[in-house]
Formats: structure tokens, sequence, C-alpha cells
């Protein structure tokens, strides 16, 4: 009985994750408004009703998206601020690996740009939720930091908030250069990208001044 169980749930996941990159591919070409159902479900060989069980509609499907998108890069960016003494280093491994999930997950990296300010209220907010969430954890990893000494809580989210944002452009315009091909203009934004954190931790130095 376990073993069979066992079998179901494994097709059922295999089904759900099916029909999320079957989204995540017509995304490619459209926003997540437009997509019908059985646009989705066609991708994917099975029957409308199917997708029901898995997803209440295309902006449920959608904000599970936001999720597959987003989440891996909390943790990593977390561990690069916790484990990385110099500013340097921290600024440099956090460019590099916006980089590197630039080019391992283009797809994700197109959707949230084009959602962030899209059509479908409910991606909107789920977005927003999870970069709100990423900063409260990134906070959390700079309270750690000897330079936060003495600052308050509403400062550190406020710096928080800012690194984020500057990994989501930075990623958007690393994005554009590499479906353009145009590799001097990725080099070019990663050194920009680094400049400009080296310019907000220069003002971090000196904020209480």
């Amino acid at each position: 009985m376990s073993h069979t169980t066992g079998v179901r749930q494994a097709q059922k996941q295999k089904t759900r994750q099916a029909l999320l990159d079957a989204g995540l591919r017509l995304l490619a070409e459209q926003s997540l408004s437009s997509i019908g159902l059985r646009e989705v479900t066609r991708m994917v060989g099975v029957a409308p009703a199917a997708f029901y069980r898995h997803f209440r509609d295309i902006p449920d499907l959608g904000v599970a998206l936001v999720e597959e998108s987003l989440g891996s890069l909390h943790g990593v960016v977390r561990a690069i601020l916790a484990e990385q003494p110099d500013a340097e280093e921290r600024i440099d491994r956090t460019v590099a690996v916006v980089e590197h999930f630039v080019r391992e997950n283009p797809a994700h990296i197109r959707f949230i740009a084009r959602e962030r300010h899209g059509g479908v209220r409910a991606v909107r907010r789920a977005i927003a939720a999870e970069l709100a969430r990423f900063a409260d954890e990134v906070a959390a990893a700079l309270r750690e930091q000897r330079v936060s000494d003495g600052w308050s809580d509403d400062d550190l989210l406020m710096l928080a908030e800012m690194y984020v944002d500057h990994l989501v452009m930075t990623a958007s315009a690393l994005l554009d250069a590499a479906d353009d091909g145009d590799t001097v203009a990725r080099d070019r934004l990663a050194e920009r990208a680094r400049r400009q954190l080296r310019l907000i931790s220069l003002g971090r130095r000196h904020w209480k001044d």
C-alpha cells in the first residue's frame, strides 16, 4: 500500500512540475495574463481537468513559479553575507552568484522581470512578498556584521532592500545582454554592478556620520 502511495505521489509531483515547466516555456513569448489553461495542459499532454488537481487557476500557477524562481536564491546570498567577512569579497561573490543564476535560470529571471509589474495581481503580490522576505533575511545577515553596530532595524531593512533591488535590476540587465549575445555588455554590466555595490558599501560605513 505504501509503495503504491509513493508511486502516485511521485507521479503527481512529476505532473505538477511538468505543468510549471510548460507555463515557463509559454512565458518566454507572452505574459501570464495571456496564457490559457488549455495551452499549458496541451503542452504537457494531460486533460484540462488534471490541471485543477495541482493549481486553482493560471494565477495560482504563476505564484508557484514565483516561489520556484526566487526560492533557491535566498540561501545562497544569505550565506555569502554571513560567511564573507571582507566587503570586497562579498561584493565579488554576490555578483558572481547573480551572473551564474542568470545563466542557469534565464526563463525564471525573465518571468520575474516581466511579471513584477505585470497584469496579474496575485503574482505581483507574490513577487513583492518574496522580495520582502528576501530583504528581511538579508537584513538579519547584515545585523551580524560589526559595521552594523548601532544601526536601527529600520535602517538595516532599508539597506537590505537596496541590496535586493540592486540584485534584481542587475539580473534583469544581465539577461538582456545574454539575450543579445553581447558578452562585452555583460562584462561591463557585471563590473558596473560591483562598483555600485562598493558605493553602497562606502555609504554604509559613513551612514551614521
